[in-house]
């Protein structure tokens, strides 16, 4: 690891001399690199810090990037729940303060990774399932209807973190995690942020005259720009994203006021227009969320046990998520307990979210986590100070409507980078294993097309109701099925683990990179382990060390 400055890449390493090949079979051979723990070209890694002023702006940036998802997921659920434009900007206010205090737990006491724990979607299909039973003309008015639903959200949420705490802390994540080989982490890395596509190009497309633009500009001006420009290079390297969104969301205000979505659709409209989120006006000017803010939990059985499956599904996307963390910040790969350690921490988050009234459970970012790549600055300390942002624009509820009412397609053009980054950091796993063995080609693409294929087929059968493929007489055995088998993570772990498992699994050790691999999953398998993911005495008390 390195402090400060830019890592260069090692020289080529000639490949190994042989016999003199017959000259009419000559076959020339380009240069060979041996793999490599640490990414090239990191400017910053886990323990080594930008000054205060960079920190202060890249953790804003960083709230910035999680805050598309806070705002998705609202747009997603609120509406049919019966709420309101003031009832949303209240749930993205508890989504934000929640968030907050689990990534400053987490960075602090869990994985100590620089992952910021945003809201996640695996727990949509669980709660429209919550939105379909109450959807009967029981209520009186949508009001309480959207509390009754709040509340029962709410007691699903409690009783369903004691999944992830169970396997957390009782260490049965862990033996899974160890079980893994490098063939394992490959798709499941690159699943969770293939898994999201839909995140990228389908919600640019909603509005392609800010979302396409906030793409090229992003390219352009963050990785050619800079080449032209030398003496605004780093400011481009880490802040593109800033500007980039400030200018394109200027550009939507002006395509607003002057009128160009005057006569079209009301769904291009919301897509569009920077005025048709409505949470500025409906934001209270100071507001800080509290215990039960939307009255008694509801406790239905068949609702809790739905939930079950969105916790191990979040679990799952978390584990990939922290895996290509430790890769950008400049870590050694999370040990077996560190990772069991920060799921039980999840589900203690979850616990939290259910009891202060959030609309869903927690999951780490995986877009977050591509921003540590854009910038190439992996600094735990930027994405703890982020958390003041988070708690700071949850409480005083104006400020932090003014940015969650930049519209979606923007935040679209920027995932699509983001999420390909992480997706490239889940492929450069590869390198410890052997990449020309059939076998190990095997277990990767059937693993990657089968899970993704899978995922895909449950999405595209879920109606907006809520309904699966799965649906037999039992709702919340369907929920459980449904909202897994759409997860292309966990069906990524569950398919590359039997095939790396039983496939010639103990003759293909060394071929499966094993030997690489097994240090990090053990308390004392790697010196490094203790450095990165144990407490330190004193706060920033630590030793740093080069990997190469």
């Amino acid at each position: 690891m390195v402090e400060t400055g830019h890592h260069h890449q090692h020289p080529p390493v000639p490949a190994a001399a042989g016999p003199p090949p017959v000259p009419s079979m000559a076959i020339s051979r380009g240069p060979t690199w041996t793999p490599a723990e640490q990414l090239h070209h990191l400017q910053y890694c886990i323990h080594s810090n930008p000054s205060w002023h960079e920190t202060v702006v890249l953790a804003f940036q960083h709230y910035i990037v999680m805050l598309g998802t806070t705002v998705l997921i609202a747009n997603t659920l609120v509406l049919p729940m019966g709420g309101d434009a003031e009832d949303k900007a209240r749930v993205i206010q508890t989504i934000l303060f929640m968030s907050g205090i689990n990534t400053l737990l987490q960075t602090l006491i869990g994985t100590r990774l620089p992952t910021v724990m945003g809201v996640s979607f695996a727990y949509v299909l669980p709660v429209l399932s919550i939105i379909r039973d109450y959807n009967d003309g029981q209520f009186p008015s949508e009001k309480q209807r959207f509390r009754h639903t709040m509340r029962t959200v709410q007691g699903s949420l409690i009783i369903s973190s004691f999944v992830s705490i169970i396997i957390g802390y009782g260490q049965a994540w862990g033996n899974l995690i160890r079980i893994f080989s490098p063939i394992i982490v490959v798709p499941v890395v690159t699943l969770t942020s293939l898994g999201l596509f839909v995140r990228g190009f389908p919600l640019l497309a909603n509005c392609v005259e800010i979302g396409l633009p906030m793409l090229i500009l992003l390219i352009v001006s963050q990785q050619y720009l800079r080449l032209l420009l030398p003496r605004i290079q780093m400011i481009l390297e880490r802040y593109a994203l800033l500007v980039c969104l400030a200018l394109i969301w200027a550009f939507a205000a002006i395509l607003t006021v002057s009128g160009a979505y005057n006569n079209v659709s009301v769904a291009t409209k919301l897509s569009c227009r920077t005025d048709r989120s409505f949470l500025m006006s409906s934001a209270p000017w100071i507001s800080i969320p509290y215990p039960f803010q939307w009255g008694t939990p509801i406790f239905r059985a068949s609702h809790v046990f739905g939930m079950f499956g969105a916790s191990i599904v979040a679990s799952a996307e978390s584990t990939g998520v922290f895996l290509a963390a430790s890769r950008l910040a400049g870590a050694t790969a999370p040990p077996a307990h560190v990772v069991s350690r920060s799921v039980g921490l999840q589900g203690v988050g979850v616990l939290l979210e259910g009891i202060f009234g959030s609309i869903s459970g927690n999951t780490a970012s995986v877009e977050n986590v591509g921003l540590l790549g854009l910038t190439r600055i992996g600094s735990r300390r930027v994405v703890q100070i982020s958390t003041g942002f988070m708690i700071f624009f949850a409480i005083f509820g104006k400020f932090g409507a003014f940015f969650a009412s930049i519209p979606l397609p923007i935040f679209a053009g920027v995932y699509c980078i983001l999420l390909g980054i992480v997706a490239a950091v889940g492929i450069s796993f590869i390198q410890f294993t052997d990449t020309n063995s059939m076998r190990n080609m095997y277990v990767i693409g059937v693993s990657l097309f089968l899970s993704l294929s899978i995922a895909q087929y449950f999405i595209s059968n879920t109606t907006r109701g809520g309904y699966g493929p799965v649906r037999t007489a039992g709702g919340w055995f369907n929920d459980i099925l449904n909202t897994i088998f759409a997860s292309a993570p966990f069906v990524a772990i569950i398919v590359a683990t039997v095939l790396d498992n039983t496939l010639e699994a103990r003759h293909a050790i060394n071929e499966r990179g094993i030997p690489w691999w097994k240090p990090f999953q053990h308390r004392n398998g790697d010196s490094r382990n203790e450095e990165f993911y144990s407490f330190p005495l004193r706060v920033g008390e630590y030793i740093p060390t080069r990997f190469l």
